[in-house]
């Protein structure tokens, strides 16, 4: 029974993890984003997506799923319209494969590795899309490529902070969790 559970998808109980994430992640991103002025950000809303597939460890395509989930969660702040939905989706799913390399892929920074790395993807992807649909063939001048990976590259360092000092107490409360209700 529990196999089949697995095999279907994530669980209830992870599903409301992953949402209670994204929509910290969100509130975060509202009210303390606002606070930094300058280029770079943390974008909490990757780094609460990296830590809920930490700590849920998905199959790929329910990495996908939550990274589209984050794409529409992005939506609801102002910025470049739909470039979220692959630019997370694809962050998430190197996550998911971060993830089932195992400890194996870094250690005791997996976290932030994986973290830093699915930001800088997520990031990429983002600045090609904006870069092919904003700036090819327009009378626009684009944004010096060096501004977009210091910002880039800035916010995957943040982001892995965050996740790798957010990652171990989660997953201990999780476990705690876990064990008074089998206590029960």
């Amino acid at each position: 029974m529990a196999a089949e559970k697995k095999a279907a998808g994530l669980s209830v109980s992870q599903i409301m993890l992953v949402a209670l994430l994204l929509a910290s992640g969100a509130v975060m991103k509202f009210f303390i984003g606002s606070i930094f002025s300058a280029g770079m950000k943390p974008n909490f809303i990757i780094a609460m997506y990296c830590l809920a597939i930490l700590l849920v460890k998905p199959k790929l395509k329910d990495a996908f799923i939550i990274g589209l989930l984050a794409g529409a969660v992005c939506q609801f702040f102002p910025g470049t319209p739909y470039i979220n939905f692959p630019s997370e989706a694809a962050g998430a799913a190197v996550m998911a494969l971060f993830v089932m390399a195992g400890r194996r892929a870094g250690g005791a920074l997996m976290p932030a590795l994986s973290t830093f790395v699915s930001t800088v993807v997520s990031g990429g992807v983002f600045m090609i899309l904006l870069y092919a649909l904003f700036f090819s063939g327009g009378s626009r001048v684009p944004a010096p490529l060096a501004l977009f990976l210091g910002i880039i590259f800035g916010t995957a360092a943040v982001n892995a902070l965050i996740v790798q000092l957010l990652y171990l107490p989660v997953a201990a409360a999780m476990r705690i969790r876990a064990d008074v209700k089998k206590e029960r």
